[in-house]
């Protein structure tokens, strides 16, 4: 499966226009861990998974195929930033404590990365991968997110999307499940300009705009701005976090 990359290209708007993870989330990840030495984060992105674990582990192995995501990953001396895919990474067998992946599991091969986990965690060890799909603000604006997403850019989605809209239930999760996860969300308060931002991160919208010379969203401002009203205005972006978490084996 080679790598598919909707996000070098406009990787700097990814890292600072996309909504970020609940703290809870986090320590909740760590609470399942016998273990705080080391995590992988694949399929790391700009690194926001990955400097939120470092809170929690001693060090983090953050790895990802696209270099220009890691160029735009901050410095920081507990991560270790690599350019390398998902499935195959340079940790040694069973050194791993925790393996994560954040709105990125729907784009590896499952089943290689499954046995990737499988050998660099150690035994009892946590895998965690998660996504959230659609956004609400309220009935006028998901109105219009609504004609974005499904009318103006729907033939723009790559196929792995669906993934994200099912929670992941439909993809291959060879681990004894942690049957007692908590349900997670994320909210952030944006006024318009910030989630016109994050809409044009959409793997979608950039593609439109490469084929067609298109920015569906602008197409839409205005219909945005008359839903959302004062575009100075902070209002509550919200999304609903899809999380499978499990274990390997024990000895």
């Amino acid at each position: 499966m080679s790598f598919q990359d909707h996000f070098s290209g406009h990787a700097g708007d990814y890292a600072t226009a996309r909504p970020t993870y609940p703290p809870e989330l986090f320590q909740w990840l760590a609470d399942q861990c016998l273990h705080h030495d080391l995590v992988w984060d694949v399929g790391c992105g700009n690194g926001q998974a990955s400097l939120a674990l470092a809170h929690h582990f001693r060090r983090v192995h953050a790895s990802d195929p696209s270099a220009e995501q890691i160029a735009n990953a901050p410095e920081d001396p507990r991560i270790t930033w690599r350019v390398e895919s998902a499935e195959i990474c340079s940790l040694h067998n069973h050194s791993v404590d925790l393996v994560t992946a954040a709105q990125a599991f729907h784009w590896f091969n499952q089943g290689r990365f499954g046995a990737e986990a499988q050998r660099v965690l150690r035994p009892g060890g946590v895998v965690a991968v998660w996504c959230y799909g659609q956004s609400r603000v309220d009935g006028p604006v998901d109105a219009v997110f609504h004609e974005l997403y499904e009318n103006q850019l729907g033939p723009y989605w790559p196929p792995e999307r669906r993934h994200v809209e099912n929670g992941y239930r439909a993809l291959s999760f060879p681990f004894e499940v942690i049957a007692d996860a908590p349900r997670f969300s994320m909210e952030q308060s944006w006024a318009l300009d910030q989630y016109l931002a994050y809409l044009r991160t959409w793997s979608a919208s950039q593609r439109c705009l490469r084929e067609t010379g298109r920015d569906a969203v602008s197409d839409l401002a205005d219909d945005f701005a008359r839903a959302w009203g004062d575009p100075a205005k902070a209002r509550t972006v919200r999304w609903h976090l899809s999380l499978r978490a499990g274990r390997t084996a024990s000895d």
